[in-house]
């Protein structure tokens, strides 16, 4: 399901405006976007085929260490540093292909809104039912901004958790295999125990993320909301020339309030952040704790080399990494979709302003007509 999505048909019909102006970007078929997405694809393969060497790096340096060979301990060492300069050079490139195409795709939309918005009369009230576009000019330059950033960042991440956790599950598997057990008397059999392990941990974690930060969309858009009004509050001031002391106090008491709000907002945000972060960093003191723990009966039994062992909590840390995509970017996420949603009130209210040549039609129309501009 589509992170915008949503079953009020207002936000149905102003969220179909963001999507249309992103689709005419990804779907423009010119020749840099599609090289921006091939090369960053390309990358995320690329990187992961460097994990999966690292891995198994782990596992011949420590047997090599197990054994105080002190001749495959040096090669492997060597070894290292390619590997490692691959991986850097490619996070190196990623950087700049990910930052790249949010720079392109946030200029696209920014020339379209503007160009929408120059095709409006601006001397009336926004049109009703359109909460959330107020401030436009914050809509324009921050919402656009993290509306187009991150979900390239996400996409990105996503893509690649998918593909690492698929990858290193059979890791687990051929590595961790079964592991025999004594219950009631009788030896059970678990066959890949540490891939069960990693699935039981990963939706605990992401369970506990999802409960702690339930909140945390609406805390953001509030803070959001709160920190436009306080800007176009002290905006006033700069343009309002107060000629009696009253009208003077009038306009602090109102930049005052503002300023309440935008605090009792971010002590809110404080609030979910502390709970978020509770799971967050509990989730990466405990994940290789974990893993060796899983391993320790097959350790003990000499069922396991020492870097047998440095792999599968290796992997097992990678597997859960990918698994708790959520937990790592759920903050994210719900910033993201808060500007989004803004991003398409702002659509919503300007495609039902007036024309300043045409004929103007309804501010009440039930349904928004679409947008009648090229992308930028």
């Amino acid at each position: 399901m589509s992170l915008l999505t949503s079953n009020n048909p207002s936000d149905i019909r102003r969220l179909a405006l963001f999507r249309e102006m992103s689709r005419r970007f990804w779907f423009s078929g010119h020749s840099s976007v599609v090289g921006l997405v091939v090369l960053m694809l390309s990358v995320v393969l690329l990187q992961l085929a460097v994990q999966v060497y690292l891995n198994l790096w782990n596992r011949h340096f420590f047997d090599a260490l197990e054994r105080r060979d002190s001749y495959a301990m040096w090669y492997q060492a060597k070894l290292f540093f390619p590997l490692a300069a691959g991986s850097v050079a490619l996070a190196a490139i990623s950087v700049w292909g990910r930052m790249t195409t949010q720079r392109k795709w946030r200029e696209s939309m920014t020339q379209e809104i503007i160009l929408a918005w120059s095709k409006k009369k601006h001397d009336g009230p926004f049109p009703s039912g359109t909460d959330g576009a107020e401030n436009p000019e914050y809509r324009i330059a921050e919402d656009v901004r993290v509306a187009t950033d991150a979900p390239i960042d996400l996409t990105l991440a996503f893509i690649s958790s998918g593909l690492t956790a698929a990858t290193f599950f059979g890791v687990l598997w051929t590595v961790g295999g079964s592991l025999e057990l004594r219950l009631f008397g009788h030896y059970t059999e678990i066959p890949g125990y540490l891939v069960i392990g990693v699935i039981l941990y990963s939706t605990i974690m992401t369970s506990l993320m999802l409960l702690m930060g339930r909140r945390m969309q609406s805390v953001i858009e509030g803070k959001n909301q709160a920190e436009a009004e306080f800007r176009a509050a002290a905006e006033v001031m700069r343009g309002d020339h107060p000629e009696t002391p009253s009208q003077a106090r009038t306009i602090g008491e109102r930049l005052q309030q503002r300023l309440d709000s935008v605090m009792a907002a971010w002590r809110d945000l404080r609030t979910q952040l502390i709970k978020t972060t509770l799971v967050s960093h509990s989730n990466f003191l405990m994940a290789p704790i974990a893993a060796y723990i899983m391993c320790v009966p097959k350790y003990g039994s000499g069922m396991m080399t020492l870097g047998e062992v440095t792999q599968s909590a290796a992997a097992f840390v990678t597997v859960q990494g990918a698994i708790n995509w959520v937990v790592d970017n759920y903050q994210r996420l719900a910033d993201w979709r808060s500007s989004a949603r803004r991003v398409a009130s702002l659509l919503y209210a300007i495609d039902n302003m007036e024309d300043q040549v045409a004929a103007p039609h309804s501010h009440h129309d039930s349904e928004p007509k679409p947008m009648s501009y090229n992308p930028g």
